[in-house]
């Protein structure tokens, strides 16, 4: 198929014959099973490193080679796309990801699968600015905003429905946990091949700055490292401050490279709309809470609870199945409030419900007085926020910038739920050892909530120029 110029709109009503809806269901379920793993690995953790033998720094690459290469390719990939099609790049992400997840399951051994994993997040790199940039260039103006909350919504679904699928295949082995993702990335792959028009940016006739995409890698590998690494290594340590020293560089490197270079990776007019910077800080600061919020539950409820992975996975469910139906609630209030104001309410709802867990933390965790009420309440504040959050920060993104621009939007999204992480581990690296763990969650609840709410102050900066 010949790639195509011409606007949006026209493509979609020369190729599309299904319709919108098929190609938000498509891009969608790429994003889904992409997210899955992620939360499906989580709980594969501890059998993993039961079946390999190793130690708990050495497992702990299964993830960090995952967040460090996907935090670091994101905005390289969304480039590559704008320049040379999403179509290409979405199918070839999608088949690099499913590919590499068969190849996870054979792993023999712990550093193969290390490798294994950072060939996924390749193709999880180069997928995800991709789709979302075909949402925002295939689909009439009319329905962009509303594929942006569903492709938000989805990944939050995935984050409700992975603990329990991993719980449950991991009862028969770990290697299943990157099987599932098998036959659904090729179904995918077969629909989207078909279905998916391929446009592009005509006016886009150079390659990207080469120096520029070395530096912003380089960069975001190094800051994404250390803050994975922190922790073991010691944040004043010489070997993590070396990272965020060679990650300063390699920004200030991208910074001189974007503002000098004909074909900068990012283009610095991106950065002169207060809305998609305040979108950005907003994204950063939300998911810095929501990525430290789900391990720590996860944690309260295996460790001082006692719970099995199992049970685990189905005691997590309740909060992220509120996400989809919220993300409706949304939907509707959006055309009634501003979003800024909407994204702040639900940050708020968030930060109460951390405020609750920290509140009723004890000696003796009871799930349905201490974690289910305030577990529910968070999932109901991250469907308001999360799906309006995604959709104003992309959806007035240029046509020709869309993938680019998304992928910058999804940077901040990694490095926050990395940033979550790494905060988490630091707070709770003496709770295993402790009598009464509750008090170190307890920190870590309250920096959850602070983070939350200050998110809510960001979310004051995305105007509403638009009817959502």
């Amino acid at each position: 198929m010949a790639a195509q110029t011409t606007p949006a709109t026209e493509g979609v009503r020369r190729q599309d014959p299904v319709g919108p809806s098929a190609i938000t269901f498509v891009v969608c379920a790429a994003a889904f099973v992409a997210m899955l793993d992620v939360f499906v690995v989580n709980v594969a953790f501890t059998d993993i490193g039961a079946d390999f033998g190793v130690r708990l720094a050495d497992l702990s690459w299964v993830l960090n080679a995952y967040a460090i290469v996907y935090a670091a390719l994101l905005i390289p990939a969304g480039r590559l796309a704008d320049r040379y099609g999403r179509k290409p790049a979405f199918l070839a992400g999608l088949a690099l990801f499913t590919a590499a997840s068969a190849a996870c399951s054979l792993a023999p051994q712990l550093w193969w699968l290390v490798f294994f994993r950072g060939i996924q997040a390749i193709g999880a790199a180069v997928l995800t600015p991709a789709g979302l940039g075909l949402l925002l260039t295939t689909l009439p103006e009319t329905r962009r905003a509303g594929a942006v909350r569903i492709w938000a919504t989805t990944s939050s679904f995935a984050a409700a429905v992975g603990p329990v699928v991993g719980g449950g295949l991991v009862e028969l082995s770990w290697r299943w946990v990157f099987l599932i993702n098998i036959p659904v990335g090729v179904a995918a792959f077969v629909v989207a091949r078909r279905l998916l028009p391929d446009l592009r940016d005509a006016s886009a006739v150079r390659m990207p700055d080469p120096l520029g995409t070395a530096a912003l890698v380089v960069a975001f590998g190094a800051l994404s490292l250390g803050l994975v690494k922190g922790q073991e290594w010691a944040w004043t340590g010489t070997a993590t401050l070396a990272t965020f020293a060679v990650a300063a560089v390699g920004i200030a490197v991208f910074v001189v490279r974007i503002l000098r270079h004909p074909a900068p990776v990012v283009d610095p007019a991106l950065f002169r709309t207060p809305e998609f910077v305040w979108a950005n800080i907003t994204v950063l600061t939300f998911c810095t809470a929501f990525g430290a919020v789900f391990p720590s539950v996860v944690l309260w409820l295996e460790g001082p609870a006692g719970y099995s992975t199992l049970v685990t996975g189905l005691a997590i469910a309740p909060g992220p199945l509120m996400v989809p139906l919220f993300a409706i609630v949304g939907r509707h209030l959006a055309t009634r409030v501003g979003a800024g104001a909407l994204v702040a309410a639900g940050n708020l709802l968030f930060a109460g419900g951390a405020v609750l867990l920290a509140a009723s933390a004890s000696a003796d965790p009871r799930y349905a007085t201490q974690i289910l009420p305030g577990w529910l309440v968070i999932g109901v504040g991250i469907g308001l926020a999360m799906p309006v959050m995604l959709s104003r920060a992309t959806t007035e993104l240029p046509g020709a910038q869309a993938a680019t621009g998304s992928a910058v939007v999804n940077t901040s999204r990694q490095l926050g739920y990395v940033l979550g992480v790494a905060i988490l581990v630091a707070v709770l690296g003496t709770a295993g050892s402790a009598p009464d763990p509750a008090p170190t969650f307890r920190h870590a609840w309250w920096f959850i909530a602070a983070t939350a709410a200050g998110s809510a102050v960001a979310a004051l900066g995305i105007t509403r120029r638009t009817r959502s």
